[in-house]
């Protein structure tokens, strides 16, 4: 197991203002219902519904602005395999920016819930006019991972946050995986982050520029769960073409033994 000193996953209240988690959390509880709902407040901030149905919102107080992305996607497959799937994720074709998966830690807690650290190795891929405004032409960087799957509650939710560039730029993503409430053998996926430029000119520009990025990211990681979820499947079957095979000779043993 790989050993890393880094930063704890943080809690949103050390990623912005009070005011504006409230604000954040009445956003996503109330799922921006209708085609278009803005948000604002005198020093507020306005969000919009996209066509693909994921969500961007801007919110701005007195010291600093960040963008928030929400989006909402059902899969026609039940809890249990969408989650190992997610936990396989990588690496797969549809993502071939996460390069390196380590596992920090995992530990199963007093309520069955199994608790996993993780640090990812990615190429964020930045459109080459946001690595010249921010002045670094290294994308590499490390994303902190802590996952946490209750099989009784059958939840699986992940929160990840950049370690690397932080006092330029902070990706903080939360997904949830759980039944859909009208079919449980589909699984509803709620995927949230909150993109915050600093100390550069031109950072609204950039979040959105970030937010477009991780909308496309999120499509192509959706492929890759399908993808994923196809492969368990086909070694599945083949294990199970093994087992019967396996049965059937000394089945057939045994028949030329009694002759």
């Amino acid at each position: 197991m790989s050993t890393f000193s880094g930063r704890e996953s943080f809690p949103l209240r050390a990623l912005v203002s009070d005011w504006s988690e409230r604000v954040l959390r009445w956003c996503v509880r109330h799922r921006w219902a209708g085609p278009e709902r803005q948000c604002s407040r005198s020093n507020g901030g306005s969000g919009a519904v996209s066509p693909s149905g994921s969500r961007a919102l801007n919110l701005y107080n007195t010291t600093r602005a960040m963008k928030i992305w929400t989006s909402e996607h059902v899969f026609n497959h039940p809890w249990e395999t969408v989650t190992k799937a997610a936990m396989q994720k990588y690496p797969n074709p549809m993502n071939p920016s996460v390069f390196g998966v380590d596992v920090l830690d995992r530990n199963v807690d007093q309520r069955g819930r199994l608790h996993s650290k993780r640090l990812l190795s990615t190429e964020w891929g930045l459109p080459s006019i946001v690595r010249s405004i921010i002045g670094n032409t290294r994308t590499c960087t490390y994303i902190q991972e802590h996952s946490v799957v209750d099989p009784k509650e059958k939840t699986f939710e992940l929160q990840s946050t950049n370690i690397t560039f932080t006092n330029m730029v902070s990706v903080d993503e939360r997904l949830v995986y759980r039944p859909h409430p009208e079919d449980p053998e589909k699984t509803m996926l709620t995927q949230e982050a909150i993109i915050s430029v600093k100390g550069v000119s031109l950072s609204s520009y950039l979040e959105g520029l970030m937010a477009s990025t991780i909308s496309s990211n999120a499509g192509k990681g959706r492929e890759a769960m399908e993808w994923v979820i196809r492969r368990l499947n086909t070694e599945i079957e083949e294990l199970a073409i093994t087992a019967r095979g396996t049965l059937r000779t000394p089945m057939a043993a045994a028949a030329v033994t009694e002759k």
